[in-house]
């Protein structure tokens, strides 16, 4: 996911992402825990969506003021 990508959203479709990011990065946890974890790479990618999509969120916040 781009950042570029992210800055056409609205707040709340931010919001959206972020709790699915959050969901998958959870499930993530659990197959690792578990030692199913097939892409262990993924867990990276997750945890760098959600940074971006904070970054994005911000953004759009220190705009406002």
């Amino acid at each position: 996911m781009k950042a570029s990508e992210l800055r056409e959203k609205t707040a709340a479709e931010l919001q959206e992402i972020l709790i699915d990011l959050r969901k998958e990065q959870f499930n993530l946890r659990m197959q690792q825990g578990t030692g199913q974890l097939s892409r262990p790479h993924l867990m990276q990618d997750v945890k760098k969506d959600i940074a971006r999509v904070h970054t994005v969120i911000n953004e759009n916040a220190g705009g406002e003021s």
